[in-house]
């Protein structure tokens, strides 16, 4: 498995080493202790999710706040998606500047995204399966949403009319955010 950081260091892509043969493929799609020696901490998952979406689906920009905060580890079984990481931590150099990669069934590529950023993605073909892992259970009353198409963010979604939901068409702009991340 191979680690990269993106242009925001904290937010992480891997690439799975992939044995393939005319039967198919076989690789390892985690490994905690590589992933904690490459982050030089110990994270520990505790929830695992999973969507299924139409071609066109955007979700996010979403959050949970501390104490309830999420760590996750983004990938793609079937089709592909633009996966976009925000960063909202306050104290942070790249506060309000955001990383965007190419997640499919072709490339296998993970994304580790940290506490401390707003998360989002954008189906690019139908039936597309978005899997992650999440370092904090699910906690409504800790969940917020950065408006996707917030002029201030300057996000190329590749979507100029995706299919959004009644939460995600209201979120915040980050003018208007106060982030509970220091």
């Amino acid at each position: 498995m191979e680690f990269k950081r993106t242009a925001i260091a904290d937010v992480i892509l891997m690439q799975p080493t992939v044995f393939g043969d005319d039967r198919g493929y076989f690789l390892e799609s985690f490994h905690q202790q590589k992933f904690n020696d490459f982050i030089g901490s110990e994270v520990s998952f505790v929830q695992d999710n999973e969507s299924k979406s139409s071609k066109g689906v955007l979700r996010g920009l979403h959050f949970q706040a501390p104490p309830h905060a999420q760590g996750k580890l983004v990938r793609v079984i079937k089709g592909s998606v633009l996966d976009v990481a925000l960063d909202i931590r306050k104290s942070s150099p790249t506060y309000g500047q955001h990383v965007s990669f190419i997640l499919s069934e072709e490339n296998k590529t993970q994304a580790f995204i940290p506490e401390g950023f707003a998360h989002g993605f954008v189906t690019l073909e139908d039936h597309t399966i978005f899997q992650y892992k999440c370092t904090n259970w699910y906690h409504p009353s800790s969940e917020g949403s950065i408006l996707w198409n917030d002029p201030a963010l300057n996000i190329q979604w590749e979507e100029t009319k995706p299919i959004l939901s009644e939460k995600d068409q209201s979120g915040v702009l980050l003018a208007n955010f106060n982030s509970p991340f220091a």
